[in-house]
């Protein structure tokens, strides 16, 4: 589905380093985090054009937000999730480095 996420994987394995495939993260992604991830990787490649048109999409498809667990998004709540979640992740990276 994520041809760049799938090639960067395949390059990792081609060059024997499977660490690589997930350098930018510290930790491993919560369910809800991938679930997110996904979604907002189908909304833009169908062309969502901002953060209202995303949220809606969030919204209808009932995604639950990975920090709040609430389903009623908008551009604000966009907006302090990805902040929050950034947030774990740099300080997961910061501890651990790469590669979790």
């Amino acid at each position: 589905m994520d041809a760049f996420r799938d090639r960067l994987s395949e390059r990792a394995r081609d060059t024997s380093r499977p660490s690589l495939a997930h350098q930018c993260r510290g930790r491993d992604l919560e369910p809800r985090e991938v679930a997110l991830a996904d979604a907002l990787m189908e909304i833009y490649g169908a062309g969502a054009p901002d953060f209202a048109a995303v949220a809606a999409e969030l919204s209808r498809r009932g995604i639950e937000a990975p920090r709040s667990g609430r389903t009623d998004w908008d551009e604000a709540l966009l907006a302090q999730e990805l902040t929050e979640t950034n947030a774990e992740l740099d300080a997961a990276y910061e501890e651990y480095g790469y590669g979790a």
